[in-house]
């Protein structure tokens, strides 16, 4: 028997509805992944961006769902970590919770520094330091203020960023019927044959994929706030709602972007929405969705902090951590301050690293961080095909189809030259995480044999 068996723990009542558990969802997901990565998709691939995006909404819902399934039969704090390890021992839930951990904090590095780079719009004399520390200390203020707070800060900017889009698609549809001046001279329209849809043929498609799952990172995080559910069983719905509702999104707003400026007007560092509508009289339009792009990324930035502070304090209670990480402030709305100190330290590290390393070998670093995500989602596919052992038959063969989507994902990256290495980075950061699973797996033999 796993120590994960042994060391389960009952239920917790939940404050949560289900659609606010959707809500919360939507703003921990909509990021820069979706207002600036897209960008780069659609370079490489075209308009056919669109079916990236689709195919990454299938994957993700498939993985979302088994996740959710899980959590509503077995509610745990540790959410993927304990289901990984239940299925397969400790080493699992030990190698996924810090494979998690390690990408996060790499992964917020670099939405700090983007964060940066866009406020040097309004304030272009700021340095880049200054503008991650304020956006470090107000990420930081939200966690302080505890769960409830949390929820509700997530939930505001999802409805801003939700607004961001629509507004866009507003305006788009409006531009497209002439009643906006300006424009450029030229529109792509629908395209017209395979070689328009699919500019660089099926590896450039291929390539496209890990973009797109990109757009929908964040569902880990929700996977660890589906404790918090009055009723367990409205995990699945949650994530239906809130995944139809990010698919529509933004499948409507790129399929509009393609179809308003060339493929090769978009620039892989600024929106493809404000690419769209850059030749259009819309003075106000790149500072707004400057806004939104900032409170997206602070947003997702903020929302993985939450989840690599809260997955340590259970990392601690179940001894892959050092207990100290497990104590909270109790005068402090039970505020896991060796935790949130720990997640802070290599936050600042990471954001130093990004600033004296070289661009190219920085993105590297975190294009191989957001792999590593993709990595823990296969794992929460393959845990479920353990822990759901009565799932049908059409269930069993749609986790295999989300792994295969994943492993799709991932290995196209190996066709794109500018990330390229961040696949063989993530090869590398996964062996450094399997040497320290196994020297430990070594240690808890050994407490198990005394």
């Amino acid at each position: 028997m796993s120590s994960a068996t042994k060391k389960k723990s009952s239920p917790q009542n939940g404050d949560m509805k289900w659609w606010q558990l959707a809500l919360t969802g939507i703003g921990c997901t909509i990021g820069t992944g979706y207002f600036l990565g897209s960008s780069i998709g659609i370079s490489i691939t075209g308009p056919s961006i669109v079916f990236s995006f689709l195919i990454a909404a299938i994957g993700t819902y498939i993985v979302f769902n088994r996740l959710a399934q899980m959590s509503a039969k077995d509610p745990q704090e540790g959410s993927f970590c304990y289901y990984a390890e239940k299925a397969y021992g400790k080493w699992a839930g030990f190698s996924c919770g810090w494979n998690y951990w390690c990408s996060s904090i790499l992964i917020m590095g670099s939405q700090l520094i983007a964060l940066s780079i866009l406020t040097q719009l309004w304030f272009p004399n700021l340095p880049l330091w200054v503008s991650a520390m304020i956006y470090s200390l107000l990420s930081i203020s939200v966690i302080l203020l505890g769960t409830k707070g949390f929820d509700k800060v997530e939930d505001l900017f999802a409805l801003i960023k939700t607004a961001a889009i629509i507004m866009f698609i507003v305006i788009a549809v409006i531009a497209l019927f002439g009643w906006i001046p300006g424009g450029p001279k030229e529109q792509p329209g629908i395209p017209s044959s395979i070689d328009k849809l699919f500019i660089e043929g099926f590896t450039g498609f291929w390539s496209s994929l890990i973009y797109a799952f990109y757009a929908f990172g964040g569902i880990e995080v929700i996977g660890l706030m589906t404790i918090r559910l009055i009723n367990k069983n409205d995990a699945p719905k949650a994530g239906k709602v809130m995944l139809s509702l990010l698919t529509v999104i933004y499948i409507i707003s790129l399929g509009l972007a393609v179809t308003m400026v060339s493929v090769s007007a978009f620039d892989q560092s600024e929106s493809p929405f404000v690419t769209a509508l850059a030749d259009y009289r819309l003075a106000f339009f790149p500072h707004v969705f400057n806004a939104a792009i900032i409170i997206a990324g602070f947003s997702t930035m903020t929302a993985a902090l939450f989840g690599v502070v809260t997955l340590l304090v259970t990392l601690a209670k179940d001894g892959d951590a050092p207990k100290v990480f497990s104590k909270k402030i109790k005068k402090w709305k039970n505020l896991p301050f060796p935790s949130l100190l720990l997640a802070v330290a290599g936050l600042s590290a990471s954001v130093i690293t990004a600033l004296l390393l070289p661009d190219k070998i920085y993105e590297y670093i975190t294009t191989a961080a957001g792999i590593l995500l993709l990595y823990n989602w296969s794992f929460i596919i393959i845990s479920s095909l353990r822990v759901l052992k009565e799932l049908p038959l059409y269930h069993k063969l749609l986790s295999f189809i989300g792994l295969l989507l994943l492993i799709a994902a991932v290995s196209g990256t190996l066709f794109e030259k500018s990330i390229r290495p961040g696949f063989w980075i993530s090869l590398l950061l996964i062996a450094l995480i399997g040497a320290i699973t196994l020297w430990m797996n070594r240690k808890w033999k050994k407490e198990i044999n005394q």
